[in-house]
């Protein structure tokens, strides 16, 4: 079985991941953005490619062999600008998952978004309404807003065509109620691999598949195929 990496949406920490890395064991790993927390990661990358060689950074020194890489919303277009810069690092990905995003030639920045944190804080209650409402404080959703605000504005700096194709197989998944994709958005996935491509849509919103066990399942058996 692979080791799966997680790639977190934008203005997002990683919590919601949980339930899939217990599914996947204690050696799933979650790479830690620029400007997030911790030692050496109180600065905001400057760039969206700034991102994406931390990420490999990190990777690389987990010294992870053919890793799953999962990214969900905009940690999709993340991860799949890490697997190309892994494999200039000699780090082939085993398998490409992005979840709850269009694929990359048809993403969208909504202004709304990178306006202002009120501005986000308001789009991400339309796009995904249980996201703050667990917020523990008034402070910690000033900190997602400004962090999502910061995230999507690096997102504009990504260049689709920048990413050569993939040689991994790529796996795309959305909610069926995401106003964020369409079945037919998510099948562009293909167009950045010469390998497998496969999409599967789970019932629910834009986050509700992280916490399915139904997705648990699917990305359990795409962790053991790719490792074979």
């Amino acid at each position: 079985m692979s080791d799966a990496v997680f790639f977190p949406g934008a203005g997002s920490f990683g919590g919601e991941f949980r339930p899939l890395t217990q599914a996947l064991g204690p050696s799933s790993l979650l790479v830690r953005y620029p400007g997030r927390q911790g030692r050496d990661f109180g600065v905001p990358a400057p760039s969206f490619d700034a991102v994406v060689r931390a990420c490999a950074e990190q990777i690389v020194r987990h010294a992870v062999v053919r890793p799953l890489l999962f990214g969900h919303s905009y940690g999709a277009y993340v991860a799949c600008a890490t697997a190309a810069r892994l494999r200039e690092c000699g780090v082939e990905a085993a398998a490409l998952v992005a979840a709850g995003a269009a694929a990359p030639g048809r993403r969208e920045v909504p202004e709304q978004a990178v306006s202002s944190p009120a501005e986000a804080v308001a789009y991400l209650e339309e796009v995904d309404p249980g996201l703050l409402a667990g917020a523990p404080s008034d402070e910690w959703r000033e900190i997602v807003a400004e962090t999502t605000v910061q995230d999507l504005r690096l997102l504009g700096g990504f260049d689709p065509a920048g990413v050569s194709a993939l040689p991994c197989g790529v796996l795309a998944a959305r909610g069926a109620d995401d106003p964020l994709t369409t079945d037919d958005s998510i099948a562009g996935w293909q167009d950045v691999t010469t390998g497998p491509f496969a999409s599967r849509t789970f019932p629910g919103g834009h986050s509700d598949l992280l916490r399915s066990p139904d997705c648990a399942s699917w990305l359990q058996e795409a962790a053991r195929t790719a490792g074979n």
